[in-house]
């Protein structure tokens, strides 16, 4: 039967390591994919502490925060009008290729669809409305509602109680392994977006109910 799913953003929907264009004008192309991953990876550890710690600051100060991490460790000297252009840039990434078909076909097979990520919902939503994406979900879900982020069990009871229904008729779809295996801990379907065939999933025993390598395969498949 059709069912409700959330779609994380962040390397689901949108790709943030895109953010090495915005990056080469300033850092130079030899070192903007290391750049953008660096600030990628430490965005993520700092929700993990703040989750573990309850010291709970939004995805924004996240991003901020792991952005003049990355400037420090790679000796980058970035104006405030240069780091500022950079945050505002994270909210006009791009949708993959493979979303807007995939959600469409989704869309008409009856699923009640939703964005759910870790970060703030008007952030979310002025990034998925320039990408052209949100018009085709029902809503957008914010842990930022909980205090707290993903894979916090906490945030997946939240997405339960907002689509008013059990974690297990509901899917979740991520890219990003932490978040399927933290919301299979907790009761609901999870279905891995392996965008990279080397990518490796997380040896935990907790296995995605469903592998695909984009929604238009996973719209197939569900």
């Amino acid at each position: 039967m059709p069912g409700a799913i959330g779609f994380d953003i962040y390397g689901t929907l949108v790709d943030p390591l895109e953010m090495n264009e915005h990056l080469q004008p300033v850092v130079g192309e030899d070192l903007a994919d290391r750049f953008s991953e660096l600030w990628r990876g430490k965005q993520i550890e700092y929700t993990f502490r703040r989750a573990l710690m309850r010291k709970y600051e939004d995805f924004g100060v996240c991003t901020r925060q792991a952005l003049v991490h990355a400037t420090n460790v790679l000796g980058v000297d970035f104006s405030d009008e240069e780091q500022e252009k950079l945050i505002q840039e994270y909210q006009n990434l791009r949708p993959f290729p493979d979303v807007i078909p995939g959600i469409e076909a989704l869309n008409s097979k009856g699923h009640t669809l939703v964005a759910f990520s870790n970060g703030v919902e008007a952030t979310a939503r002025t990034l998925l409305d320039r990408a052209g994406v949100l018009e085709h979900l029902h809503g957008v879900i914010s842990v930022d509602d909980v205090k707290t982020f993903k894979p916090d069990p906490e945030v997946y009871h939240y997405l339960a109680r907002r689509l008013g229904t059990e974690p297990s008729e509901i899917w979740l779809v991520s890219s990003n392994p932490f978040d399927v295996i933290g919301a299979k801990a907790v009761g609901l379907m999870a279905a891995w977006i392996q965008r990279k065939p080397d990518t490796q999933f997380d040896p935990w025993g907790i296995q995605p109910d469903l592998v695909a390598p984009d929604l238009e395969a996973l719209a197939e498949r569900l």
